[in-house]
């Protein structure tokens, strides 16, 4: 009940943001908040008391500062959804009850647009904006379903993603107030790729991220935590990190793998043969995985890092965590539009925290961009 509050405080103030957000001013606005209640945001005192300062400054400013020419309401999705009295569909919020819930939602919303189109040429369409307030987990299952959505609604459609879980590596912002600058500031809709994995077996995948795929050790890392969450306190990822250091390459035995990366043309760009512990493929350079460790610390989109000594592996393992390993021998790192590997040995994959266990007739499989298709809001 405590925690039902606290998002139900939270989507108070942004639906007063939602409200006079400039965004889309010329068109109606129709909001949805999709937010897990037992997200790390809500439910750790400390980190709920710092949102909920941002959050009144934020909704304070939106209130005195900013309107809007063109409606902006709660989505029917959000009204149907409750089932008590209504104060929660009127903040068009729904609080996720299970897993998939949220890309259940997203699916939803898109039936929704599709009944609301114009009927009168020159009508001006709803614009759906859908805001996710939870943690990567949220965020993976509402930008699965939002992959989907047909090419004639890109353009009515975009999701804020808020850093509202304990790992917010695919939010929009590490910080809740640089994602509401998206809300409150003049925005556009911009468009990003995911990540493909594709394996040889027709009917396995293909496999969707929108922030890093991996394979390897820290896939390994992403399955125990899962695996252990609940039963482990404090932040498990980093204890199985420094577990998987010690212990990965005897449960998982390192073999070499053969990498040929290609541009977004085809032409090949690089191909080399080692053990590799990982290989991380972004969307994009600059990103982070496992609450903020930098595996992409500059514009290459792709890192393979090779198998160690152990004492060498404990030597350097703060330079892998800190984003200071981009100039070590042991590091690989190119960009890349595809990435074809090659592997005689089952190994996991993550995709943005879901695992996955790729099989030796899985091989060989490709990494590759998709087309930008997934509608995000940048600053203007």
């Amino acid at each position: 009940m405590k925690d039902i509050q606290a998002v139900q405080e939270f989507a108070a103030d942004l639906a007063e943001m939602c409200t006079h957000t400039p965004l889309m001013a010329e068109r109606p606005l129709v909001w949805t908040i999709i937010a897990n209640p037992m997200a790390g945001g809500f439910t750790i005192a400390k980190r709920w008391k710092r949102h909920r300062e941002i959050l009144r400054i934020y909704a304070d400013q939106a209130r005195k500062t900013m309107r809007r020419s063109g409606p902006a309401m709660p989505s029917q999705t959000a009204l149907e959804a409750d089932q008590g009295t209504g104060r929660l569909g009127a903040l068009g919020l729904i609080p996720t009850l299970r897993p998939n819930h949220a890309g259940d939602l997203v699916r939803r919303l898109i039936d929704e647009a599709l009944a609301n189109r114009p009927e009168k040429t020159g009508e001006a369409a709803p614009f759906y904006l859908i805001i996710t307030a939870g943690g990567d987990g949220t965020s993976l299952e509402a930008l699965t379903a939002l992959y989907e959505l047909p090419p004639h609604l890109r353009s009515s459609f975009a999701i804020l993603r808020l850093p509202m879980g304990t790992g917010n590596d695919g939010a929009d912002a590490r910080d809740l107030d640089k994602a509401l600058d998206l809300l409150v500031h003049p925005s556009r809709v911009d468009f990003m790729p995911a990540v493909e994995l594709r394996t040889a077996k027709k009917d396995k995948g293909p496999f969707l991220a929108f922030n890093i795929l991996s394979i390897g050790l820290d896939a390994f890392v992403t399955y125990m935590t899962n695996k252990m969450k609940g039963h482990l306190p404090g932040d498990s990822y980093k204890l199985w990190v420094d577990i998987a250091t010690l212990f990965y390459d005897r449960i998982y035995p390192v073999a070499p793998m053969y990498i040929e990366a290609f541009d977004e043309r085809g032409s090949s760009l690089s191909r080399f043969e080692e053990k590799l512990l990982l290989l991380a493929f972004g969307i994009s350079g600059h990103r982070t995985y496992g609450a903020g460790i930098s595996i992409l610390p500059d514009d290459r989109n792709v890192c393979g890092v090779e198998e160690m000594p152990l004492l060498k592996k404990l030597k350097l393992k703060k330079l892998f965590t800190s984003g200071k390993h981009a100039n070590l021998a042991e590091a690989h790192l190119l960009k890349a539009a595809k990435v074809l590997v090659r592997y005689s040995e089952p190994i996991l994959a993550q995709m943005d925290g879901e695992p996955v266990q790729l099989e030796r007739e899985d091989f060989p499989i490709t990494l590759a961009l998709t087309e930008p298709r997934i509608p995000v809001l940048k600053l203007l």
